[in-house]
């Protein structure tokens, strides 16, 4: 029996004929945004003050693998009095089974997370240690395809302290002429089974639930669509310590966030949402305008320090 097709980053979901999530008013809550600290384009107090001025009053910057840009926007003063930041991150798991993921991989997000704690920051830094082994080991993979982006690296790689990631390098490929959009780069060169593929090393999903727990925080499964086709997996998971699920996601038409929703209900999970916002197809207000996280789910989220009434209207 042939598997079924793995999906791929960012690949539509199925129809369902429910259509699109049409927002009954401005989205008072994201909980998962990207910025320069990993592989955003925006750099974090940019981006908090455009997600503050689309009417967003609580907010997580869920980079990958680092609390750099939370902890940036806390010494620059930058966080606006009406809106409030949690310690955010999102951590790519790697499972060992073969479950059909897209890449073997299993998203976990993480909220509340004790910005001190030593212990946690350690994880995180092995975490980026690995991505600038994967980031160097694709970066020569491509030179010797003839694809060399040494020279658009200088301005787009970061400090060394970022947690790089494949759409920097896609980023790359497009300004050198490679490449026609990061999808593009995706789906010919850097996702899995395609010539500059390297596997991803690090941490388990169980390891990144623990691991955040250990600090205080709460861990959500990301954009997972298949909860409803993998509820044991899911949980698994929570058996272990997840206490999340990514109901509200940007790109969830309505009858997914319905099936995701009822798995979140069935095993006890806190719903949150986010829009998973990168900035490579256009600005934050043009994909806030399709985000909707309801209010209530503020109650659920550690450190929001809100209450729900609050957080019903920018």
């Amino acid at each position: 029996m042939t598997a079924a097709p793995r999906r791929r980053r960012h690949d539509p979901l199925a129809p369902t004929g429910s259509g699109r999530v049409e927002p009954p008013a401005p989205s008072t809550i994201d909980l998962h945004t990207h910025t320069t600290r990993s592989d955003g384009v925006v750099a974090p107090v940019e981006l908090v003050r455009q997600i503050r001025d689309a009417g967003v009053r609580l907010l997580a910057l869920t980079d990958h693998d680092t609390l750099a840009g939370y902890r940036e926007v806390i010494a620059a003063g930058a966080v606006p009095p009406d809106l409030t930041l949690v310690p955010g991150v999102e951590i790519n798991a790697i499972v060992t089974r073969d479950l059909g993921l897209w890449e073997g991989e299993l998203h976990i997000l993480g909220f509340g997370m004790d910005p001190a704690d030593a212990v946690f920051e350690a994880t995180l830094a092995s975490q980026r240690r690995r991505r600038r082994e994967r980031f160097d080991k694709t970066v020569t993979l491509l030179r010797e395809l003839g694809l060399s982006i040494d020279a658009e690296l200088g301005h787009l790689s970061g400090s060394d302290d970022d947690a790089l990631g494949r759409p920097t390098v896609a980023r790359a490929l497009i300004e050198a002429g490679h490449a026609t959009s990061v999808e593009d780069a995706f789906r010919r060169l850097l996702g899995w089974g395609m010539p500059a593929y390297v596997p991803r090393s690090g941490l388990g999903p169980v390891e990144a639930i623990e691991a955040i727990r250990a600090a205080g925080g709460l861990p959500s499964l990301a954009h997972f669509s298949e909860a409803p086709a993998k509820i044991e997996l899911v949980r698994e998971l929570a058996d272990a310590g997840l206490g999340g699920l990514e109901v509200y996601y940007r790109s969830f038409d309505s009858a997914t966030v319905a099936a995701v929703g009822e798995v979140a209900t069935a095993l006890h999970l806190v719903p949150t949402g986010g829009s998973d916002y990168h900035g490579d197809t256009g600005t934050y207000a043009e994909m806030h305008a399709s985000l909707w996280v309801p209010p209530e789910v503020a109650a659920g989220i550690p450190g929001a320090g809100l209450g729900v009434g609050s957080l019903g209207q920018p």
